[in-house]
């Protein structure tokens, strides 16, 4: 059986994830989205709040799991016998850093293998941190986001603005 990582903050999880982790699935037998515990930056969303929201966006996407990590990727790949590690390239901009990683993580563990994949056109542009600043002005996001990702955003910015408010 064929077992890949799709990892990622996912904060939050876009439909230019959901694109990708889909390509993902057709193309190996199982995907393990793996949201990482303590990303290098501030989520807007908890780690529980984020695995959740993710849960609930693959829900319908046969083969697909969800699980959280901590430390490198790497090692979560071996441990649950995954050899490849599945990353979505938006622009070019995108993969001179994940070459980067790729290179890294195959000096840490030659075994596995990184595999880019694009996300369709439409989605080329989306980025959780583009959307997250959208949303806190207001904008229609049904475009970019599932329609659970789309409430728990919404959710979230309002009860952040309520305690700024207070």
């Amino acid at each position: 059986m064929s077992k890949a990582i799709c990892p990622g903050t996912f904060d939050p999880v876009t439909n230019g994830h959901i694109d990708i982790i889909k390509r993902a699935s057709s193309i190996f037998d199982e995907i393990i989205v793996a949201v990482v515990r303590t990303p290098p930056k501030n989520t807007l969303f908890s780690y529980s709040e984020r695995i959740r929201i993710v849960k609930e966006a693959v829900r319908n996407i046969k083969g697909v799991r969800v699980e959280g990590f901590d430390g490198l990727i790497v090692e979560f790949a071996a441990r649950v016998g995954a050899k490849v590690i599945i990353r979505g390239v938006r622009m070019v901009s995108d993969f001179e850093y994940e070459f980067q990683m790729a290179l890294t993580n195959r000096s840490l563990n030659g075994r596995i293998e990184t595999v880019f994949l694009m996300p369709h056109p439409q989605y080329c542009f989306i980025s959780s941190r583009l959307i997250k600043e959208a949303a806190y002005l207001g904008a229609d996001l049904r475009q970019f986001l599932p329609l659970p990702v789309q409430k728990a955003l919404k959710k979230k910015i309002a009860k952040r603005r309520k305690s700024l408010t207070d």
